[in-house]
């Protein structure tokens, strides 16, 4: 069994009452099932609660629970930021100092200490606009982006795989030495060379699935911890 973090044993504590959804004329069963999935879900009430704008920002808190990356006067870019979760979080925990600048091709509302821009974070410029930004290195550079899903797992998969090798490639430019690179990957990680290139360049590099990522959902997170600038392609 996979050991709980602090906040999935307190969450998942604090809610354990079950809703159930009547049928309705105007909903099929497919919204029925989505409605009270999300009734019940421990982590939509808590990020209500508790005024995140998703569910997601615990995906990253429990990540930090288990890494301790986030803290005070970090510099940090958040790639896919809307609607804000992670970015919120990262904010947070800079208490008031430090850097966060996010990008999403969706637009998100403004965050007070963090920079928010809406650009497809795939086309040429997107890059060379954070990098203005950050004036600088990063500390961390995360990336919650995953491609529209198809049904299809592979090709799902592959889609993701593709934007984690951008993410990566914008992260190798900007990190610090000792840098960390998070990215969500689904289901059987990065490809074997793009794995075998990120633990190259970190010192540590690991796969974990937070206990707030849906049970029947295959996204997992990579890890990569201890960036080391270097080593020569």
């Amino acid at each position: 069994m996979v050991k709980l973090t602090k906040s999935a044993k307190e969450i998942r504590g604090r809610h354990q009452l079950t809703v159930r959804v009547k049928t309705a004329k105007y909903r099929d069963k497919s919204s029925n099932r989505w409605l009270e999935r999300q009734l019940n879900d421990p982590y939509v009430a808590e990020s209500k609660r508790l005024g995140y704008r998703s569910r997601a920002a615990f995906k990253l808190i429990q990540l930090d629970e288990k890494f301790h990356f986030l803290g005070k006067g970090k510099t940090i870019v958040d790639l896919g930021c809307a609607p804000g979760g992670w970015t919120q979080v990262a904010v947070e925990r800079n208490k008031g100092t430090g850097k966060v600048v996010g990008i999403d091709i969706l637009e998100a509302e403004p965050i007070k200490g963090a920079t928010l821009i809406c650009q497809d974070f795939t086309e040429p410029e997107a890059a060379d606009r954070l990098k203005e930004l950050l004036n600088g290195e990063a500390d961390i550079v995360m990336s919650d982006m995953a491609a529209n899903t198809t049904g299809h797992q592979q090709t799902d998969h592959l889609r993701t795989i593709a934007l984690v090798e951008i993410a990566y490639e914008f992260a190798k430019e900007v990190l610090a030495e000792g840098g960390i690179f998070i990215a969500k990957v689904f289901k059987g990680g990065a490809e074997a060379g793009l794995l075998n290139d990120i633990k190259k360049r970190f010192k540590k590099v690991s796969h974990a699935k937070p206990d707030a990522s849906r049970q029947g959902s295959p996204e997992e997170y990579l890890v990569a911890i201890g960036f080391k600038k270097d080593i020569q392609e």
